[in-house]
């Protein structure tokens, strides 16, 4: 730094002993991160509900947009310290970031491709397009600014404000978490809304928009503290010269590759007719931590399907916690709340405890624990995930059919159904569960009145039989079921009119005599109905949960009144979710204990264990590690092809379980190093070298002044 930076640095204005800027800078750390995290939340129920991708592609692109979140902060920090400068970088990629983000918040708008107005976008093609733009953007914003942001705080600091720095840090790091955990409970409500402009939908545009504004906001307030920043010009990239020394011991060690030249202890040491023995050195330490490295993507695997897998298995569960409905994305709230609970208990209780019991747990043993915790987390996923399955519903094969009975009528009826013994359906109920049939008709025979229809089935279909009050009526109707779980929690619900006459139900329209309404998407709590014959008027209220799917009977019995909803009878075809979101917790509790042993400690030790110059090399191949371990989820993903759920999240435990035990074998035979030590004995031998060297030269003058003495006085000189 020259003087004319350290006088200007300290003529900026303070606030509590503290830099004004760094105000700025935090506000726009704060609305930055809860953009990012508010977009990310609701990203794969976007991708699954609203583009329809599948949960496989919906996951895989999931992946992928986060690994290039870790992949580009390696470029943004070249930008930064060889071309731009943190400044300049920090403003031109967060433009791009912003841009990004409206981007996607217009994307989910679907009335720009709505043409036929029924809710759902005509040409998808083109919002897709619009959303892989958007995400390219914000990938290539957020992760350009964010080696960049933090280091850009640091340097708004003069040197005797070393405790005001360290808060700093903390502070940072406290918005970071604060923004992450605002973020994930409002953005998920915003989605749960309904907008649209002539039909209402759940509202993607506003949970998008939303985070847009605030990288707006981030971006005008970063802006707006430009006069009172400290910007230091770039100073070259560490990464660049530790690629190019690589690069020369590699390309030098194969140009000597024949066996006549004599080996060397390290291939490093090839570098050595080029670049100084000391950032060989530097190098040397730094292989031997990114080689540990190597095992750590399949831990970010697992960490980063919480935000993908679990929020899609969130959906077929009950998010009912009383007063408290819970949006399926909100169960990854619990993350950052845990991590802001769980990273002090850890540091004063946990550690300290260890440490009396006069256990060794070294940085290395704790990342292997944390590896093996994510493991146990995605093992108790899989058995959330079986009893999820024990309610879910069996659907038809292609070459099966699944009927209900549903009677219409007044008085009891006896069924002989083929392979079945005979039962009995009530007045006004349905028979218990779906029959399945491998034929493409059958006999239905009723005892009293004796009377049998053939019914034609369809392959493939679950349907109901609608029985009228009249055994003898000419046309029976086959109604067609839903064959699917109602999305994002909804409620499929549809009437069937079993009066002599026509009905009118809100929503649902006008149903004739022994007709069924199309279904309609109700959402979870109290709903109310009116029904009306033009005359008469009657209201109809019930309860739905999530996921749930109702044929509501008007029966053939039915009688206007204060009391006619008491006639009303609901027929459950698809079982609400049951299984409640609660469960999810331990494993939430699991994963996040793995984090804060796997993640703080890695980075602790990686930094311990590295030159003071290549901490930020180190920080990239972590960030890579993460952006590994997405790419292998996405692989999984789109080529394991597992139908089970529950057996994909074994196979994750037990192939990060292997991993574990790969990297304890690693951490055994790993010897913990002081960075600081090896470079001091280098630069000690560099200044004896220089020593050797003014005195050699001494002794060549000393021989030019004695010119006159005899040879072998000059040799014994020498």
């Amino acid at each position: 730094m020259t003087d004319e930076e350290d006088v200007k640095k300290s003529k900026s204005k303070e606030v509590c002993g503290y830099p004004l800027s760094i105000f700025f800078i935090v506000v726009n750390e704060f609305c930055e991160r809860f953009s990012y995290y508010g977009m990310r939340a609701v990203l794969v129920l976007y991708f699954r509900y609203f583009l329809r991708f599948d949960d496989d592609l919906a996951t895989s692109i999931y992946h992928t947009f986060v690994a290039l979140c870790y992949l580009t902060p390696i470029l943004g920090a070249i930008v930064a310290d060889s071309w731009l400068g943190k400044f300049k970088t920090i403003i031109y990629l967060s433009i791009v970031y912003a841009i990004g983000q409206v981007v996607m918040a217009v994307s989910a708008i679907h009335d720009i491709t709505d043409t036929d107005r029924d809710g759902t976008p005509d040409n998808l093609t083109l919002h897709i397009v619009l959303s892989m733009v958007g995400l390219l953007l914000i990938a290539l914003g957020t992760g350009g600014i964010k080696p960049c942001v933090a280091a850009f705080g640091g340097d708004q600091f003069q040197d005797h404000q070393a405790k005001q720095r360290s808060t700093f840090f903390s502070v940072f790091y406290l918005c970071i978490n604060g923004g992450s955990l605002l973020s994930t409970i409002i953005t998920p409500i915003l989605r749960g809304q309904e907008c649209g402009i002539h039909s209402q939908q759940k509202c993607y545009p506003l949970a998008f928009g939303v985070p847009a504004a605030l990288m707006v906001v981030a971006l005008v307030v970063f802006i707006i503290g430009s006069g009172m920043y400290h910007k230091t010009e770039p100073q070259g990239n560490i990464m660049l010269d530790v690629c190019k020394c690589i690069g020369f011991a590699i390309k030098n060690r194969f140009r000597h590759r024949s066996s006549s030249y004599p080996k060397r202890m390290h291939w490093m040491d090839w570098a050595e007719e080029k670049h100084e023995k000391l950032l060989i050195a530097q190098i040397k330490m730094v292989l031997k931590v990114l080689f540990l490295y190597i095992p750590l993507p399949m831990f970010w695997t697992l960490f980063d399907q919480k935000g993908s897998r679990w929020t899609l298995q969130a959906t077929t569960m009950d998010g009912n916690f009383g007063s408290l409905i819970l949006q399926p994305d909100q169960m990854q709230t619990v993350n950052p709340i845990l991590i802001l609970t769980l990273v002090p208990i850890m540091d004063s209780v946990v550690y300290p405890l260890i440490k009396k019991c006069g256990l060794n747990f070294t940085p290395l043993r704790r990342m292997t624990v944390g590896m093996f915790l994510a493991a146990m987390a995605f093992v108790a996923a899989a058995l959330v995930q079986i009893q999820i399955d024990k309610t879910l519903p069996t659907f038809p094969s292609s070459s099966q059919s699944q009927l209900k009975l549903l009677n219409m009528g007044s008085i009891p009826l006896t069924v002989t159904l083929p392979n079945n013994d005979p039962f009995v359906i009530e007045a006004a109920t349905a028979s218990a569960n779906y029959l399945t049939f491998e034929e493409e008709s059958i006999q239905v025979s009723f005892q009293s009145p004796a009377i049998s229809r053939t019914i034609s089935l369809a392959k493939n279909k679950r349907q109901t039989l609608l029985i009228p009050s009249n055994l003898s009526a000419p046309m029976w109707e086959v109604t067609d079921d839903v064959m699917a779980k109602p999305e994002q929690g909804a409620n499929a619900i549809r009437f069937v009119n079993g009066m002599a006459g026509a009905v009118n139900v809100s929503t649902f329209g006008s149903i004739d005599y022994s007709s069924a309404s199309n279904y309609s998407l109700i959402s979870n709590g109290k709903a109310t109905f009116t029904i009306t014959n033009g005359a008469n008027t009657c209201e109809y209220s019930r309860e739905f949960g999530f996921g749930s799917s109702y044929t509501l009977l008007i029966p053939s019995h039915f009688v206007w009144g204060p009391t006619c909803s008491e006639s009303i009878s609901g027929v459950e075809d698809i079982q609400p979710n049951s299984f409640h979101m609660g469960w999810q917790i331990p494993q939430y509790f699991l994963i996040t204990c793995g984090e804060v042993v796997f993640s703080v400690t890695g980075l602790e030790f990686s930094y311990s264990q590295a030159p003071s110059n290549m901490k930020a090399v180190l920080q990239a191949g972590w960030l890579f590690t993460v952006a590994i371990g997405n790419f292998i989820v996405l692989i999984v993903a789109e080529i394991a092809q597992i139908e089970e759920q529950w057996a994909e999240f074994v196979l994750f435990a037990s192939l990060l379980v292997a991993v574990c035990v790969i990297f304890s074998i690693m951490a055994y035979f790993y010897t913990y190093m002081d960075p600081a030590e090896i470079e001091a004995q280098f630069r000690d031998k560099d200044g004896t070298e220089e020593s050797d060297k003014e005195e050699l030269q001494m002794q060549k003058k000393d021989f030019v002044d004695h010119h006159n003495e005899d040879d072998e006085a000059k040799q014994s000189k020498m």
